[in-house]
């Protein structure tokens, strides 16, 4: 056993994550995927793994910038409290993100250089469990009130994070959102299994400790003007997320039996809270060929969601050809590594599918419903960018059985088109424009996250949210006490893939 400090922690202990349930006892529910229970010893161990490096890359990886060394240094040493603390101080949410992130933290440890990384993720996740059952997680009011009034426009990630600040250093906040509840993505956007819904609602609950106000079932620009927002509150801040959903036009893209991821996952969180009476047969999987295309994080939810359901089969298609094991040489650390990880809805039982482009949506019986798609197997050649610029076809006149086609390819921006029509301007790829300050195009509108960014992780919404309220404290004020988030480039290449 080494000492509190040495410096060769990793050389003596190998990388050891914690343990998800085994798939087949976790597809048989909708219960968090994660073992529930984990030893302070054992991560205690793998905190001493992190070598405190001389520039913590990892912290770079990060766009919240959190502190990364420092609290695994703590958590080494058995000083939980402590290390709560200093991920606190850089991130509202770290339960969100220890649950549902996929590290870049991680990919970006030097270790991760010829071994297996620090496991950033398990620490932070373990920090915010133990927080909560001691006890050091409640409301902190503001000291004073300023006497100013922001309107919070979405209630996801971005859109908390920066009513929680704002609201911390006095300012009147109230949130809109136009769902029956608040929590955006987290709510409704991230199945039950991934992420237990009690989990935020009671950040909800300390929130409105601390005096932020929730106004839900209110869509601005459909049912409250921007311009009438304005006439009431001093700055409003859009946070409206980037739910557009990206489509495949092919023939037959008509037929039924085919529909979009979010509204898919949607309708299954909205039935495990309860609130449907019976599940929609249109968005039902049970008994069903299903097949889901999109090789991303949205498409691993749609199939572990299906899968659950009752699903006879699942099949994941990606229009990419499958990654390496090992990362190319084109691919060198600290980059995200383009290499073959398989999601924790592959374990559970689905097929996946590389390199297959759909070319239409097949109705064999005349039913008007989907049952097949035809599709091909190919090989892109790509740009400089990454992006596909042309395919060879390997082989064609593929036919998968299908009765349930959910798309999963991705977002387009936000659904801003009320908006745009009261003055925020939107930029050619479908965001919200906005300056350098996060300020829109209309006067004293600012906006952050997702609907400026494009869909991303919700660590950067998280970031976003956190710099926005820095922002609008500032021109309110003309200086602020809040702390500058650790944003880097403007749109990480980590979002949902197509």
């Amino acid at each position: 056993m080494p000492s509190e400090n040495h410096p060769g922690g990793f050389l003596e202990r190998a990388r050891q994550e914690l343990k998800k349930r085994p798939p087949g006892e976790r597809v048989r529910d909708f219960l968090e995927i994660y073992a529930p229970r984990w030893a302070r010893a054992h991560l205690e161990g793998q905190g001493r793994r992190c070598m405190d490096c001389g520039v913590p890359v990892c912290m770079g990886g990060c766009p919240l910038g959190n502190l990364i060394p420092e609290w695994n240094d703590l958590v080494s040493k058995g000083r939980w409290r402590e290390a709560y603390a200093r991920l606190e101080a850089t991130n509202n949410f770290p339960e969100f993100t220890g649950y549902t992130c996929p590290a870049p933290c991680e990919d970006a440890c030097v270790l991760a250089i010829n071994d297996g990384p620090v496991t950033i993720k398990d620490i932070e996740r373990a920090l915010s469990d133990l927080a909560w059952a001691e006890g050091w997680v409640g409301p902190r009011r503001p000291r004073r009130e300023t006497g100013y009034k922001i309107a919070v426009v979405g209630s996801g990630p971005a859109g908390l994070a920066c009513a929680q600040q704002l609201r911390r250093v006095g300012h009147s906040v109230t949130v809109f959102e136009r769902d029956d509840e608040p929590g955006g993505l987290m709510l409704y956007g991230i199945p039950d299994f991934k992420f237990a819904k009690w989990r935020v609602r009671r950040r909800l609950e300390q929130l409105a400790a601390e005096g932020v106000q929730f106004r839900c079932r209110t869509a601005v620009g459909r049912d409250v003007p921007l311009k009438a927002l304005l006439e009431r509150f001093d700055v409003v801040c859009l946070a409206i997320g980037a739910q557009k959903p990206r489509d495949v036009q092919l023939p037959g893209r008509e037929l039924q039996g085919i529909v979009f991821a979010m509204p898919y996952l949607t309708h299954e969180n909205r039935r495990q809270a309860g609130k449907l009476a019976q599940p929609d047969e249109a968005l039902w999987a049970e008994g069903k060929r299903v097949v889901v295309l999109g090789g991303g994080d949205t498409g691993a939810d749609c199939v572990a969601t299906a899968l659950r359901q009752g699903a006879r089969e699942v099949v994941q298609i990606s229009i990419r050809e499958k990654p390496p094991v090992e990362r190319p040489p084109d691919n060198p650390w600290p980059y995200l590594p383009k290499v073959y990880r398989k999601t924790y809805a592959v374990e559970e039982g689905a097929v996946e599918e590389f390199g297959v482009d759909t070319v239409a949506f097949l109705d064999r019986d005349g039913d008007g419903w989907v049952d097949a798609l035809e599709a091909e197997r190919v090989r892109w050649t790509y740009d400089a960018r990454g992006r596909r610029v042309s395919k060879r076809v390997l082989e064609r006149g593929l036919i998968i059985p299908a009765d349930l086609v959910i798309i999963a390819t991705g977002f387009l921006g936000p659904d801003a088109e009320a908006l745009e029509r009261e003055g925020v301007a939107l930029t050619p790829e479908g965001v919200i424009q906005t300056d350098d300050g996060m300020k829109t195009t209309r006067e004293r509108v600012f906006a952050c996250g997702d609907a400026r960014l494009g869909a991303s992780l919700v660590v950067w919404a998280i970031a976003e949210g956190r710099e926005a309220a820095r922002q609008i404290d500032r021109m309110l004020r003309g200086e602020t006490e809040l702390p500058p988030s650790g944003l880097g480039t403007p749109n990480p290449p980590l979002g949902p893939q197509a």
